[in-house]
């Protein structure tokens, strides 16, 4: 298997020609790529906590499978290893969906009689990425208020994995007792 070409060729969002059918004529993207990332969800599930702490994209952008799995990996480890599995819950909010192409050219001798130039140039796919919108939370670390500086390192080591900018961002979660009685429903 050949060398990932450069991120840059990807990273700008562009209108995602993956239409999936059940009939063979009317899909144009022949086949879906395998993808890296195993879990959305880490960490303990049954337990609210106090504090989240959300990394926020600056900038439109895409995010290939093996970038969130390698910050999932990283991440996971951190807050893991210092602040103990029943004390955090992380949550990807992104999915890889849109289907990157490549329309692969052969160089050096004998590569006119494999390359057809731009003559059927629409690509084979090569991967998958997550199409992310300006503003948009990629990654949710919920901890306790004595752990908000282990996600937040936890969210620097995410950030170096990502291409372009993001911001840290702390959240109190309010819980139902912090909540005016109003807000309430009864349900007759």
């Amino acid at each position: 298997m050949g060398k990932d070409r450069k991120f840059v060729a990807y990273r700008k969002l562009e209108r995602p020609y993956t239409r999936k059918s059940k009939y063979r004529r009317y899909m144009y993207v022949r086949g879906n790529p395998h993808r890296k990332i195993q879990r959305f969800v880490m960490g303990n599930k049954a337990r609210t906590f106090t504090h989240s702490v959300k990394l926020v994209s600056r900038t439109d952008l895409q995010i290939r499978h093996s970038a969130l799995e390698a910050a999932r990996m990283a991440a996971n480890r951190r807050v893991e290893t210092l602040a103990g599995r029943p004390n955090y819950y992380m949550r990807f909010h992104v999915f890889p969906h849109h289907v990157l192409r490549e329309n692969a050219l052969a160089s050096g001798a004998g590569a006119d009689r494999l390359s057809t130039g731009m003559k059927k140039s629409f690509g084979k796919p090569v991967g998958v990425a997550a199409q992310v919108r300006k503003g948009k939370v990629i990654v949710e670390i919920g901890v306790d208020k004595k752990h908000i500086a282990v996600a937040k390192g936890a969210l620097e080591l995410v950030k170096n994995k990502f291409p372009n900018s993001y911001y840290i961002m702390v959240d109190e979660v309010p819980t139902s007792t912090d909540l005016p009685a109003e807000t309430f429903k009864k349900i007759a």
